[in-house]
C-alpha cells in the first residue's frame, strides 16, 4: 500500500542514506515506514559531546502536511524535553511546514541540544539550572552522556 505520506517517507530515507547530515541515523522499524527509530549524537565540543541519543518518531497519513510524533527513548537532562521524552520543538508543533524531511527534523532538534529555549520550558529544574547555574547544568547533562552510552 503506497499512499503519498509513506511514498515521502521513502523519499526522506533515501535522501538520509546518500546524504547523511553529521551525527545523526534513522531507519524505519522493521517492515513499518510509519514508525522510525533514531539516533542522534551529542554536537562536538559541547556538554553533549559523546553522547548518543536514541529517539522514535511516529508518522501519520497526514505526513507531511503533519508532523511526526518525536520522542527521546535515551534519558534527557534539557530544558525542552518532558520526562516522557516528548519535545518541545516549534517545528514539531506551530511552526510545522511540509518543507521540512527527516533530516532537517532530526538537525534540529540536535541543535537544540545545546541551544535550548528556556523561556519555554517543558523541564523547569533543567531551564532554572541552565539560566542560573551553567555549571550545575552541564554536570546534569555530562551524566546523561555517560548514561546514553551503556542504555540499551
Amino acid at each position: 500500500m503506497s499512499t503519498p505520506a509513506r511514498k515521502r517517507l521513502m523519499r526522506d530515507f533515501k535522501r538520509l542514506q546518500q546524504d547523511p547530515p553529521a551525527g545523526i541515523s534513522g531507519a524505519p522499524q522493521d517492515n513499518n515506514i510509519m514508525l522510525w527509530n533514531a539516533v542522534i549524537f551529542g554536537p562536538d565540543d559541547t556538554p553533549w559531546d559523546g553522547g548518543t541519543f536514541k529517539l522514535t518518531l511516529q508518522f501519520t497519513e497526514d505526513y507531511p502536511n503533519k508532523p511526526p510524533t518525536v520522542r527521546f527513548v535515551s534519558r534527557m537532562f534539557h530544558p525542552n524535553i518532558y520526562a516522557d521524552g516528548s519535545i518541545c520543538l516549534d517545528i514539531l508543533q506551530n511552526q510545522w511546514s511540509p518543507i521540512y524531511d527527516l533530516a532537517a527534523i532530526l538537525t534540529s532538534i540536535q541543535s537544540l541540544l545545546c541551544d535550548p529555549n528556556p523561556n519555554s520550558p517543558a523541564n523547569s529544574e533543567a531551564a532554572r539550572m541552565f539560566s542560573e547555574n551553567k555549571r550545575e547544568y552541564n554536570r546534569r547533562v555530562r551524566e546523561v552522556v555517560e548514561q546514553s552510552w551503556t542504555a540499551d
